[in-house]
């Protein structure tokens, strides 16, 4: 990803929550009577799973099924990985039902370098469970898939660069309703859409955690902004992230005391650079973190420093006793 970082978080913020529904209608009265987008509409595109089994996108993804589906490419040092780790909080919300009555789908944009092992790799990486599938294919295929689903920038995807939408496409294929929704959206919300919403409230709710544990609501300075919907689907400030489990990061507690604050403050704003120049603290991070990398944020001087300010807010906060926040 480029520096189009911030138009496409604008681009994909605005998209949220937006109804989608595609252009042309199928051909076919009969599939219309019974749901308005079906086996006319969407293509049946070959594609191939991290576990190298063929399957054809219509009849074995998302025919009568409630999905989510992102398009990504493992090699991302970008937006990719906040996106793979956001769905990874949803997953953890949803707990079995997902490979049950919901499935998630991401698909790479780069079949060149995503090779099903690649893929698989990628997975063990972030931990992802079942019922999450990655898959690859043609590249005419996928871009063609892209197009029919909306995710297709034009203009902006020309084949240079891998930058492209970061909306993700939630539905209900055997109803008909299909939604964009931004991938920085809380996981708590993206849940309950697809558990809830999707299958029309007819559902009881299995969800492994419940709204008691999903973050206050009150407005948010810039610097909490910057956390949930940047480093939040990856690290937490002393707890554990949606689902009960440890993020894919360090905890960030004390962070702002433990680190030198130019080396965070570079940290935050050029990791991608660190790693390439294999900082020694870099490196270790990268390590003991099942070698991911941390993604660059596009952060400038002024983001970084509001983003600093909150994770030591936020340790004052949670190391103060309750008793002493409540003092006059």
């Amino acid at each position: 990803m480029t520096g189009s970082w911030r138009v496409l978080l604008a681009l994909s913020l605005f998209a949220a929550s937006i109804p989608f529904w595609p252009l042309q209608a199928p051909r076919n009265a009969s599939a219309e009577a019974a749901t308005p987008w079906g086996a006319d509409y969407f293509p049946n595109t070959p594609l191939v799973t991290q576990d190298g089994q063929r399957v054809h996108f219509f009849d074995d993804l998302i025919k009568d099924k409630v999905v989510a589906i992102n398009f990504i490419f493992t090699g991302c040092s970008d937006s990719c990985p906040v996106e793979t780790a956001r769905l990874r909080q949803v997953q953890k919300i949803l707990g079995d039902r997902v490979g049950k009555d919901i499935f998630l789908y991401s698909i790479s944009i780069d079949p060149y370098n995503d090779t099903p092992a690649t893929l698989k790799r990628y997975a063990e990486k972030f931990g992802i469970g079942p019922g999450w599938t990655l898959l690859t294919g043609e590249p005419d295929d996928i871009e063609k898939l892209r197009r029919s689903l909306g995710l297709y920038i034009e203009g902006l995807e020309n084949g240079r660069s891998k930058d492209h939408n970061l909306s993700l496409i939630i539905g209900n294929q055997s109803t008909g309703r299909w939604m964009k929704a931004s991938p920085f959206e809380s996981p708590y919300i993206l849940a309950d859409r697809l558990g809830n919403s999707l299958h029309n409230w007819k559902q009881a709710s299995r969800m492994t955690n419940d709204y008691a544990n999903a973050p206050e609501v009150r407005p948010p300075s810039t610097g909490e902004q910057i956390f949930r919907t940047r480093c939040s689907s990856c690290h937490s400030i002393g707890s554990a992230e949606p689902g009960g489990v440890p993020g894919i990061g360090p905890d960030l507690l004390g962070v702002t005391r433990q680190r030198d604050p130019l080396w965070l403050a570079r940290w935050l704003k050029e990791p991608d650079q660190m790693l390439a120049q294999k900082d020694p603290l870099a490196m270790l991070l990268y390590e003991q973190y099942n070698r991911l990398a941390m993604p660059n944020m596009r952060l400038g001087d002024v983001e970084v420093a509001a983003l600093v300010a909150y994770l030591e807010e936020e340790t004052v906060r949670v190391q103060t006793p309750l008793a002493d926040r409540e003092k006059p």
